[in-house]
């Protein structure tokens, strides 16, 4: 079963909410343009080549900001959200690449809505789809936290526990504990939008800390 499509439905749900103006937790983002990103990264083939070519950025922020800017009024942005609810064109890879191309990036930029302006609720999950998340957090939590020497194992309160990676350089390893979707956030560079829970020596924590930030109440 895919999920992902559910996924797309709460962040179209969380960007109506917010409306085209709201902040997010993607730094210099507003509402208008986490919605651009996705439209363009599913519909845009400059957009999805600029993701592996860094000479085309360039024309791909430009060709976002310029959504954004003619998504600000109501008009462009129920046609924004229209788009995004529709989802990917056939003829896009975004398209049939199901819950491995989608699940994640749907999650985590619907959470970059709901808690751009402080925390919030979690949204309810069926178990089978918390674990396809998770499966794919374990997949990517490696490269995440690729810039860290520490050893990683994340743990799901009551479910499921994964080492995702081994600690190098004399490093040790420390323990991670929250929601697969407050795991994905801290991976991903949004710790301080994340509820998690660390554990390990002091200087682990630290040295973990120095390259994915965590709320100033856990740290």
């Amino acid at each position: 079963m895919a999920f992902h499509h559910i996924d797309r439905d709460h962040l179209v749900d969380a960007l109506e909410a917010a409306g085209p103006d709201a902040p997010t937790l993607c730094e210099g983002w507003r509402t208008r343009h986490l919605a651009a990103h996705v439209v363009l990264r599913e519909g845009s083939p400059l957009e999805s080549a600029s993701m592996g070519l860094s000479f085309l950025r360039g024309r791909a922020e430009r060709e976002l900001e310029d959504l954004a800017e003619r998504s600000a009024d109501a008009e462009g942005w129920a046609e924004l959200l229209a788009r995004l609810a529709a989802g990917p064109r056939g003829v896009s890879p975004v398209a049939w690449g199901g819950d491995k191309a989608n699940l994640a990036e749907l999650v985590i930029h619907t959470e970059d809505v709901r808690r751009g302006d402080g925390p919030a609720a979690p949204l309810d999950r069926e178990p089978e789809h918390l674990d396809a998340l998770f499966d794919q957090l374990r997949l990517a939590a490696r490269l995440y936290y690729r810039r860290s020497d520490v050893g990683i194992v994340l743990v799901v309160p009551g479910g499921r526990r994964a080492k995702v990676k081994a600690p190098r350089d004399g490093a040790g390893t420390v323990v991670i504990r929250g929601s697969v979707v407050d795991l994905f956030l801290h991976a991903s560079g949004r710790g301080a939008a994340a509820d998690v829970e660390i554990t390990g020596d002091p200087a682990d924590v630290a040295a973990l800390a120095a390259t994915h930030p965590v709320r100033e109440s856990d740290g």
